[in-house]
Order: structure tokens, then C-alpha cells, then sequence
């Protein structure tokens, strides 16, 4: 027996496809049939567009933050730092946490 290989569609590819069953011009088997995929997908992709639309929407207006790694950095050196202070406070109170 030979094995089958899964499909595997782009991004664009499931868009192009989700926004059609969104836009509801044709049934979702008539769109299946039409990129031949299957029905249960489509509708799968549909619900993914329609789920994820809102976050189109979230971020604040205005120019992003150069700097975002820089928090990041910033943050893994406050938990070292603190890290090194609890290690040192156990160290000379003798109690074991």
C-alpha cells in the first residue's frame, strides 16, 4: 500500500477560499467542488475568517514601538536579578523554600 500524503494549502489559498463561503454567492459543496477541497473544510475556514475578523480591529492607532524586543529583554533581566536576590535571602536566612 502506498501512503498518502496530506494536501496542504496556503494561507492565501484557505483566505481566498474562506472569503468566498463568507461572501455566501455559492454553497459551501459548490465551492468545494470548485477548488477541490472538502465541504467540512470549507466551512472550517469560514469559521476561522468569521471567528478571527475582530482582531483585524484591536490594535491602537499610531505608529508601533520600534523598540519591542527591548521589554522583553528587560523583563528576563528583572526575573534574574530577582531570581539572585530570593537565592541570596534563602542562602542567609537558612530556610529552604
Amino acid at each position: 500500500m502506498s501512503e498518502r500524503q496530506r494536501k496542504t494549502f496556503s494561507a492565501a489559498f484557505k483566505a481566498k477560499v474562506g472569503l468566498e463561503a463568507v461572501r455566501g454567492m455559492k454553497t459551501t459543496n459548490e465551492i468545494a467542488q470548485d477548488h477541490g477541497v472538502h465541504p467540512v473544510q470549507v466551512g472550517q475556514w469560514k469559521k476561522a475568517i468569521i471567528e478571527d475578523a475582530s482582531r483585524l480591529f484591536e490594535g491602537r492607532r499610531g505608529r508601533k514601538k520600534a523598540g519591542g524586543h527591548g521589554d522583553e529583554e528587560r523583563l528576563y533581566s528583572e526575573i534574574g536579578r530577582l531570581k539572585m536576590e530570593l537565592d541570596w535571602l534563602k542562602k542567609k536566612s537558612g530556610v529552604s523554600l
